[in-house]
């Protein structure tokens, strides 16, 4: 299930802060720890991700930082966080190699592992610009559920 993880969030709340700047105006990470207070060395690494995935450029130097040169609109929160994580969502039914200590006798493995699908797709086609800017027009996908839980349908 969906775990939004605090290196994540950096990275939303870096990102936002850059893509409200002037277009070329660099960003240090110290600035974005003194505005956020954060670790520096947390959004070091999380700018640091950011800009070998292509997303950043970055200017070395004491006047150095990061400046946005990917369009948010380009990148979903699942690639933000693949970048940053190294990963997909994991639902409890597939971590420690697919087994949970109730794997044997769970009876929502599928219902959980089909939500768990449905969350993943939905944050592949969710840009970051429609997460950071509250658009309102966000199309959500739909999907044809087979079958019923328990009689609902």
């Amino acid at each position: 299930m969906l775990k939004i993880t605090k290196k994540v969030e950096y990275a939303l709340m870096a990102l936002k802060f850059m893509s409200s700047k002037p277009k070329d105006e660099l960003t240090s990470a110290r600035e974005l720890c003194d505005e956020f207070n954060t670790p520096f060395d947390t959004m070091a690494k999380v700018l640091q991700a950011m800009n070998q995935a292509g997303w950043l450029s970055s200017i070395k130097g004491i006047k150095g930082g990061y400046v946005l040169c990917m369009d948010l609109s380009m990148i979903s929160f699942m690639q933000l966080n693949r970048v940053i994580e190294g990963q997909e969502n994991e639902d409890v039914c597939t971590k420690n190699n697919g087994r949970c200590e109730l794997h044997g006798t769970c009876n929502i493995v599928t219902p959980i592992t089909t939500l768990n699908k449905h969350v993943n797709s939905f944050l592949d086609v969710l840009t970051l610009n429609q997460l950071l800017t509250q658009e309102t027009n966000i199309q959500l996908p739909t999907w044809q559920i087979e079958g019923s839980i328990n009689g609902i349908r």
